[in-house]
């Protein structure tokens, strides 16, 4: 049986997707996501709304791509509302440093150097906020997990693909970005 509802079965337990994702936020991703979604209910909804209105008033829908093409755009865009409006309310925002700033908690900047000398800087975030352009990983993520609550020169080890792979934290910063 085919359908757009189907899909493979994958076992809860294995499935890293169906892990409970951490609710933490800074104040600046909080921000981005109200943002967005305020820009999808305020400007793209009622934009995307009147062209399908004007679609569905040439005539015949079955045939008309602009109408089903609207159409799945505006159900896309008040999905991703939906879901931006409930995480919103689930977020905890965390605005203040923690009480023992030479320790690795969350929205630290860590500076990291593995057992061949190379250097790696990375800033500990939400889930919602990672961003691998700027190094920003979830505090979610299994290097996340290795460095919090160590402190300055303490190693973290890591299970990756290639082996474990062992890190010395060389800088913690609680800078705003």
């Amino acid at each position: 049986m085919k359908g757009r509802n189907m899909t493979r079965w994958r076992d809860p337990a294995k499935d890293l997707r169906q892990e409970k994702k951490s609710d933490l936020i800074t104040p600046e991703g909080f921000a981005r996501l109200k943002g967005i979604h305020d820009h999808l209910a305020r400007v793209r909804r009622p934009e995307i709304s009147a062209k399908v209105g004007e679609a569905a008033a040439l005539g015949d829908r079955s045939e008309n791509a602009d109408y089903t093409y609207n159409k799945k755009e505006l159900n896309r865009i008040i999905a991703r509302i939906r879901y931006l409006g409930k995480r919103l309310d689930e977020l905890q925002v965390v605005d203040r440093l923690p009480a023992d700033t030479e320790r690795v908690y969350f929205g630290a900047f860590v500076a990291l150097e593995d057992e061949d000398g190379e250097e790696l800087a990375i800033r500990i975030v939400g889930h919602d906020e990672t961003d691998t352009a700027k190094r920003w990983i979830s505090v979610d993520a299994p290097l996340a997990r290795a460095l919090l609550g160590k402190a300055l020169d303490e190693d973290a080890t890591v299970a990756a693909p290639g082996g474990e792979t062992t890190y010395i934290i060389t800088q913690i910063d609680y800078r705003s970005p």
